[in-house]
């Protein structure tokens, strides 16, 4: 009773509330429960910055299938593509990308499959997420030394049975680690040499800076304060006043602001603004 375990994964509080979830849910298989929490590791070297730790937070889903012979690798196939597409929506660069299957006799004794989606680190090509077919080797496990069935009854098929799992895992630090070493670059602009991050739009902290051109105008500070309200309802936004613009759109292009919107004269006149685009440093005019 005064000793305590650090759990090593977050999946085996799914399976543990299998039943229960299943119960409440009322979701028929397949499905899937996605748990986000600590985990902790026993690294000797902690090393790589996030990418190495003692403790990490995880993402795990455990996607709920049936027992069949041969589906289960068409499940594990789509949930390889899935997660695949999934990084990329978050601005990973696919080149820095790679699948690596399991051989055979380098799984785990409980997984039929495993294919590890590698990302090249600055320190080299690493595991960012793994995706298993462990069968039904967890819930078997819990279901005999707990002695409560965790079986699931089919209505369609009148059967019960231990679902199989396809199972996508990954840490968010050396997720967080990949979407940084994806978004940095040096280009230069105007001669100029200049440090960015190429956020995707998701995923970047700041979505929008507004700029008013001058701050000693009282009227250009009110278009551009009422305008900086409106966007901010709905996006996370920077109001900046201080310095040249092509100082703000600097400051912005290093904390990855996508979009930034410059308030002048003419917005006075005829109501448009000047929208820059932080990739290809391109700026028109539209509608505020």
């Amino acid at each position: 009773s005064a000793v305590s375990y650090l759990r090593p994964e977050t999946a085996q509080g799914i399976f543990t509330n299998f039943k229960n979830v299943h119960a409440t849910s009322r979701q028929k298989v397949p499905f899937g429960i996605a748990q986000i929490g600590k985990a902790f590791r026993n690294e000797i070297t902690p090393r790589n910055f996030l990418f190495r730790t003692r403790e990490f937070e995880q993402m795990e889903i455990e996607y709920f299938i049936k027992p069949d012979d041969d589906s289960w690798k068409q499940q594990m196939d789509e949930w390889v593509d899935a997660c695949w597409n999934w990084l990329l929506t978050l601005g990973i660069r696919e080149e820095l990308l790679a699948r690596e299957p399991h051989p055979a006799d380098k799984l785990a004794h409980y997984a039929k499959a495993c294919t590890d989606i590698t990302f090249k680190f600055p320190f080299g090509q690493r595991e960012l997420q793994g995706i298993a077919a462990r069968g039904n080797f967890d819930l078997t496990q819990h279901q005999n030394h707990s002695g409560k069935s965790l079986e699931y009854y089919d209505d369609a098929t009148k059967e019960r049975y231990l679902p199989h799992v396809i199972e996508p895992s990954i840490g968010v630090d050396r997720l967080f680690l990949a979407v940084i070493c994806s978004a940095y670059n040096e280009d230069v602009v105007d001669g100029e040499p200049r440090t960015i991050l190429k956020f995707h739009p998701s995923v970047a902290p700041v979505k929008v800076g507004v700029f008013p051109l001058v701050q000693n105008k009282p009227e250009l500070m009110s278009f551009a304060r009422n305008l900086f309200d409106k966007i901010q309802l709905r996006y996370n936004s920077v109001f900046d006043t201080s310095g040249a613009i092509g100082r703000r759109y600097r400051r912005m292009d290093e904390i990855g602001t996508p979009y930034c919107i410059t308030v002048d004269f003419d917005s006075l006149q005829d109501g448009t603004v000047t929208v820059r685009d932080r990739d290809t440093t391109s700026q028109v005019r539209m509608k505020a």
